[in-house]
Formats: structure tokens, C-alpha cells, sequence
């Protein structure tokens, strides 16, 4: 069901202004676009950070986006979606994540939109390991995230 999705996970940056242009190209059924970007934070739970790296297993990521991303074109009426999320070191202040969703009305894509985030935030197989003057260590999966993202799955 993959119509009008892209997923790419890339370590270089990303322009928030094309990768909506390409979504709404040549599109007259748009009535709403959604996007959030992640940026890097120059602090982790209060203390300075010098940098984060991101790691994933090629592939299995893609695959495991992309089926969260058929499963919130078929949960709203989404005329397209788009997640681009960088892997790598990531200095603060530079772009992470990318989710844009359009859709007829403002709604779907909003609530699209916070679907993916809350996923990839929660359950994307990515790893996060953050530098900082005591060293780097790898960061673990946060409550508040996971309830965010469990929020979904209750009816």
C-alpha cells in the first residue's frame, strides 16, 4: 500500500521545504499539510552534549517504517507521506527527523503525522548514543515516549 510514501533514512541533511514541494506536486487533492522536524538538542537531561549519533540496521529500519507508515495511510485519509530520518553523528541545532503528511483536511494529517512520531520516537529501530564531557553513553527508551506511542494501539 506503499502509494505516495517515502521513507529514506540517510546520514546527510534534508530540506524541509522540498521534501514538502515533492509530496504536493502536481497534487489539487491537498488540503492540509502536517510536518514536524526533530532537531538536535544541545542538552541531554540538563547536561551540555557535545553531539549524538544515530545507528540503525539498514533495511530492517526502512521495512519496519514503512509498515507503520501503511498502517497511517489506511487509519486516515492520507493523500501522501513522507519520513526522512538521519543516522550518523548529529551535532545540536542540525535537523534528526522528518515526518510531513497531507491529506484533504487538517485533522488526518495532524493526527497522521503524531502517529509516525510517536512510533518512531517509542519503537523505530534506531540506537542513540550521546557525547558529552563525561563521555558517551547510549541512550534507553523513556516511559513517557512508549505511553505516547502505546495511546495508539488502545480503542
Amino acid at each position: 500500500m506503499t502509494t505516495n510514501v517515502t521513507i529514506r533514512i540517510q546520514e546527510s541533511d534534508f530540506d524541509i521545504a522540498r521534501e514538502i514541494a515533492a509530496l504536493t506536486a502536481g497534487r489539487s487533492d491537498v488540503g492540509a499539510v502536517v510536518s514536524f522536524t526533530g532537531i538536535c538538542r544541545g542538552s541531554e537531561d540538563g547536561a551540555a552534549i557535545a553531539a549524538l549519533t544515530l545507528e540503525h540496521y539498514p533495511g530492517m529500519a526502512e521495512a519496519e517504517i514503512t509498515r507503520h507508515a501503511d498502517t497511517a495511510m489506511s487509519r486516515w485519509p492520507l493523500s501522501g507521506l513522507r519520513v526522512v530520518h538521519r543516522v550518523g553523528r548529529i551535532a545540536p541545532g542540525e535537523n534528526i527527523v522528518l515526518v510531513v503528511t497531507a491529506s484533504q483536511h487538517r485533522q488526518a494529517a495532524f493526527e497522521a503525522a503524531e502517529f509516525m512520531m510517536d512510533y518512531l520516537k517509542a519503537n523505530a529501530p534506531f540506537w542513540k548514543r550521546v557525547e558529552a564531557a563525561g563521555g558517551a553513553k547510549w541512550v534507553e527508551a523513556r516511559d513517557h515516549d512508549e505511553d505516547a506511542a502505546a495511546r495508539w494501539t488502545k480503542s
